[in-house]
């Protein structure tokens, strides 16, 4: 089973060879590797331009695993964008695999047979999607975890309690997008939430949680900022469901941010 995995950026030279050595690294013989760049300035096309091309940054002279030596980025594309949801749409384009996931610039998988767990999963379970957990560390030091999404199994009327799994930690089959769709880009914040309403709950694909954490999650993202931009996540998660046909549950929003608060219990 071949695995698309996709990983947008924009000025990210300071991370940017942490994530791409932690998907160089895994186990599965079958990756390909789609960087989306949104023509950074800050010297990270140089860096992904490198992995692209020069053999000598890969495998044992980077410390990576003996089998991850023959690999690279596949496919890189570097130019202006609309924006963090016109990019991934971008990389789903050009994606070939059987199955597809996305590692944020920054972010980490977490072990070297994250993307071999994911595939047997798949294998085993005949779904269309499976996620896991993910833990949320600092945004300048990944050994501090500040918040850990146990994702819990899956039940599809958990979303109406204000539960989604971790786009990060998702993995879905190409299958899917080509039969439902990509991101709505009309979305500037929510749109990872509202794909995964769509595919999960209005479309009612095959779903499974594995019990393993997948990703360290480097906070600081769109909808982790400012107050301003929770309110505004919010909103987009209300419009989701109208956008979809659908009917928000009554607290939405309330059960949504409890959910978070619970996740620095865990």
């Amino acid at each position: 089973m071949k695995v698309s995995l996709i990983t947008v950026c924009r000025n990210v030279a300071p991370v940017i060879a942490e994530t791409l050595d932690s998907v160089l690294a895994q186990t599965h013989p079958d990756i390909e590797l789609i960087v989306i760049d949104g023509a950074s300035t800050d010297g990270t096309v140089e860096i992904l331009r490198d992995y692209a091309r020069s053999e000598q940054l890969k495998g044992v002279d980077r410390g990576l695993p003996e089998g991850a030596r023959a690999r690279r980025v596949d496919v890189l594309v570097s130019e202006t964008d609309k924006g963090i949801y016109d990019a991934m749409n971008k990389g789903l384009r050009l994606a070939t695999g059987d199955v597809i996931g996305f590692v944020n610039a920054g972010d980490l998988l977490m072990t070297p047979t994250v993307i071999a767990d994911v595939v047997s999963a798949f294998q085993r379970a005949h779904v269309d999607a499976v996620y896991g957990d993910i833990i949320m560390v600092d945004e300048h030091d990944i050994h501090k975890v500040h918040r850990t999404w146990l994702s819990g199994t899956y039940h599809r009327e958990n979303f109406r309690r204000g539960w989604m799994p971790p786009h990060v930690g998702t993995f879905i089959k190409k299958s899917v997008y080509d039969q439902h769709g990509h991101f709505n880009t009309d979305l500037r914040i929510g749109a990872d939430y509202e794909i995964l309403l769509r595919f999960m709950y209005k479309h009612m694909i095959k779903t499974l949680h594995i019990r393993e954490v997948l990703v360290r999650f480097r906070l600081g993202g769109m909808s982790n900022g400012n107050v301003r931009r929770i309110l505004q996540a919010n909103r987009e998660v209300r419009a989701s469901w109208k956008l979809n046909g659908l009917q928000a549950p009554p607290l939405l929003v309330t059960r949504k941010l409890w959910s978070k608060v619970m996740q620095f219990f865990h």
